[in-house]
């Protein structure tokens, strides 16, 4: 009796994996779908405005950036914004090279440097950055990038045209990889592109859930009235996203993607595999704080997608009548990225990326389970440091 339900059961399993994998494979459809939704409900942002009322100050921490600053502060002060109405502030977080004296350099310029010197052990250096820089900032509008990126001339003024017209709290704007010196990057560009596409969506969408702190731009009096960081600075990462989530539960109609080309800021894949996933672990971490269960929820049922994906593949290797399922399945998830990416694609005009669209989907399916797993398991080290 004991061996015919174990055989009963055993036989059971690889219709189970089948039957869920189906299941998951229409929800991620579905939800792909309506991401899509999201993403062509955002109108192309034109600016009209050609006298600009609103003082900026643009916001960097930096630390060990002697080979990319120069060239962030460079395109800084290019931008075609009224010089007397724009401060940049970068705050040097304990550099060991050459980032200090290559930021005080350019002093006679405008540009503001910051110290920080902090004697007690942190975990979440750059929010305390932000933090210290927001401080002594003379802006309305608090812009935060990063100090490995590059902007075009009309990035700030398009940003700032798209806030004094909506009158929003909070922007996240686009940021694309460039520059790739091999397959690996290109993969990597395609799926940044993918991710930049999923949180403007979701802002598409009035569900604000994704920004990239490289890009993002907040009124100074909403970050104070919501005590900035408080509440999650005791994560490393979480300067975007997290505070994100917090202006969208008080505000979440105040909130706009600036979907224009102009608006797009640059920067450079990762050049090793170990320096990517310290990067995605860092990104992972931050879902552990999530104050919206949903976002957590949806979040996981993905990660369960492709465990599944995964679990068929292996059940059909051992049942090989399960292949149909299974490239059925995979064939839906390619197809459904592949119509989201489209539009991706042509708003970064990088439509050449969609080729590598099939290897990047199969490839996901084995990334994301680990870094699923790896990012929410203890600590990592970022910068130098050991962080979680």
């Amino acid at each position: 009796m004991a061996l015919f339900l174990h055989l009963k059961l055993t036989s059971l399993v690889p219709i189970v994996i089948s039957v869920g994998v189906g299941l998951f494979s229409l929800m991620y459809v579905f939800l792909v779908l309506y991401l899509l939704k999201g993403w062509l409900s955002i109108e192309v942002f034109s600016p009209k405005r050609k006298v600009f009322k609103t003082k900026v100050s643009v916001l960097i921490a930096a630390r060990n950036e002697e080979r990319n600053i120069k060239g962030t502060i460079e395109a800084l002060l290019a931008q075609n914004y009224p010089k007397k109405m724009m401060e940049i502030i970068i705050v040097d977080d304990n550099s060991t090279d050459n980032t200090t004296d290559i930021i005080r350099s350019y002093a006679n310029q405008g540009v503001r440097l910051l110290r920080l010197n902090e004697s007690e052990v942190l975990n979440s250096y750059k929010k305390k950055a932000i933090t210290e820089a927001i401080a002594i900032s003379k802006g309305e509008l608090m812009v935060a990038t990063d100090a490995d990126c590059q902007m075009k001339s009309n990035w700030l003024s398009t940003i700032v045209s798209l806030y004094e017209e909506k009158k929003c709290y909070l922007i996240s704007g686009p940021v694309l990889y460039y520059k790739e010196k091999s397959i690996f990057e290109t993969l990597q560009t395609l799926e940044f592109l993918y991710l930049i596409g999923l949180g403007a969506a979701s802002i598409g969408n009035n569900q604000a859930s994704t920004c990239n702190g490289a890009n993002l731009a907040y009124r100074k009096d909403i970050f104070k009235e919501l005590k900035g960081f408080q509440g999650i600075d005791d994560l490393a990462s979480g300067d975007d996203e997290l505070f994100l989530h917090k202006v969208a539960a008080k505000y979440p109609d105040k909130i706009e993607f600036c979907k224009s080309f102009d608006a797009a800021v640059y920067t450079e894949a990762k050049d090793s595999l170990g320096s990517f996933i310290a990067q995605r672990k860092r990104w992972a971490s931050k879902s552990t704080l999530y104050k919206r269960k949903s976002i957590v929820f949806l979040g996981v049922g993905v990660w369960v997608f492709n465990v599944l994906l995964l679990l068929s593949i292996v059940n059909a290797l051992v049942y090989p009548e399960y292949w149909i399922a299974v490239t059925f399945c995979f064939t839906a998830k390619v197809l459904v990225e592949l119509l989201f990416m489209i539009p991706m694609c042509s708003f970064s005009k990088r439509m050449e990326l969609l080729i590598y669209l099939p290897i990047l989907s199969f490839m996901h399916v084995f990334y994301l389970i680990y870094i699923g797993i790896a990012g929410n398991s203890g600590k990592y080290y970022w910068k130098g440091r050991l962080v979680r």
